[in-house]
């Protein structure tokens, strides 16, 4: 019997001191929720809902566009390239900027060196990205000449080479991260295609040039010649490019303590642009609406993306990839930096208000086709069943 107590209060000490031990632990994950939870819970909520609140910032534009168009009235200054073009230092370009910025920000060094082990992956997802929508638009260019209206079509002809030609969407790198896909692979083709669009840009608006007539045709040969190279220099490649020095001279601990901030302000900013740039081709859009112009955007932009998220697919059963690789392939080609392209249109092209549309609507449906493709792809359910 005094053995048998004696054991009792062995067990009850040591019960004891294993919740004593463990009660500190949980004091200090609950302080460090209450201090990060309502920035990360802010966050997340607008992470889960972003599409919706992405479609009430467009609609909000469309009703009450004049706080849109006020900020894109906003200008700091100018720049004045070699060749004597000038790209004005707007509110909507230091927005643009400091997007790309934080992209930057989030891409380690030694994620990027990484990729050097496979490199063959990296280059056809980007050859890929950047040829598969101009086959597949110059194949649907017959069907599309079919359609009534020269103008209508000629501004969709435009908005549809802005998409094209700008990089893939930083954002991809965050589906791929959710679909457990290859983070690496995904921030590779993000850098590599945000490095070389000073070049891909122009030379994609150039071709799309000799595929629209009169004035639209000039427009964008004017835009490939003039200053579009130094745009997305000055853009996209630059505040990327500091984004990554920062992050490799500060180091990982110090970014993460402000992780919580940047990716709050982060969606603010691009809500904010996003309805600022709307502001100058929805009221007009919804005001009076064209609907059979509005149905003919939204199913070949449609078609277009889903065309590049399954050329992700197909790229990716040829080289015979891992499932993370291919979550990474698929939303890499799938999303573009369209942010990009309506600062970009919206300052160039504001004679043409329509040639918006097209670049609205494909954000929408990147976004869309994402979650679906995630859903129904990537989406493994790792309780037991």
């Amino acid at each position: 019997m005094p053995n048998v107590s004696s054991q009792r209060g062995g067990l009850g000490a040591a019960c004891k001191s294993a919740v004593m031990q463990r009660q500190p632990e949980s004091t200090v994950s609950e302080v460090t929720v209450r201090r990060e939870g309502p920035l990360e819970a802010m966050t997340h909520f607008i992470h889960k809902h972003f599409l919706l609140i992405l479609i009430g910032a467009y609609a909000l534009s469309a009703v009450s566009p004049q706080f849109g168009l006020t900020l894109r009235e906003i200008h700091v200054g100018k720049v004045t390239w070699p060749d004597g073009s000038q790209t004005s230092l707007s509110l909507s370009f230091l927005m643009l900027a400091f997007l790309l910025f934080n992209a930057g920000l989030a891409i380690k060094v030694e994620e990027l060196t990484a990729l050097w082990k496979r490199p063959a992956v990296v280059i056809a997802g980007f050859a890929a990205n950047t040829l598969v929508p101009i086959v597949l638009i110059l194949s649907l260019r017959g069907v599309m000449q079919l359609w009534y209206d020269w103008d209508e079509l000629q501004n969709l002809l435009v908005g549809l080479a802005l998409i094209v030609s700008m990089p893939i969407a930083g954002s991809s790198t965050a589906w791929a991260q959710n679909a457990n896909g290859n983070l690496s692979l995904s921030l590779g083709l993000v850098f590599l295609s945000t490095v070389t669009s000073p070049i891909t840009t122009p030379i994609v608006l150039h071709l799309f040039g000799y595929l629209t007539q009169n004035d639209y045709s000039e427009d964008l040969h004017e835009l490939a010649s003039q200053g579009t190279g130094g745009f997305m220099m000055l853009t996209v490649v630059m505040p990327s490019l500091a984004g990554i020095i920062i992050h490799f001279v500060f180091g990982e601990g110090k970014i993460h303590s402000l992780r919580a901030a940047l990716k709050l302000a982060n969606y603010a900013v691009l809500l904010l642009l996003n309805y600022s740039n709307a502001s100058t081709a929805l009221p007009q859009a919804f005001g009076n609406p064209d609907v059979d112009f509005l149905v003919f955007i939204y199913s070949t932009t449609l078609v277009l993306c889903a065309a590049a998220y399954g050329a992700g697919w197909l790229l990716s059963r040829w080289l015979k990839v891992n499932k993370p690789d291919q979550a990474s392939l698929m939303f890499g080609l799938g999303m573009n930096n369209n942010g990009t392209g309506l600062v970009l249109a919206a300052s160039a092209l504001s004679d043409h208000p329509a040639v918006l549309l097209p670049m609205i609507f494909y954000t929408l449906t990147q976004q869309v086709l994402a979650a679906v493709i995630d859903s129904r792809l990537f989406r493994t359910n790792d309780e037991p069943g």
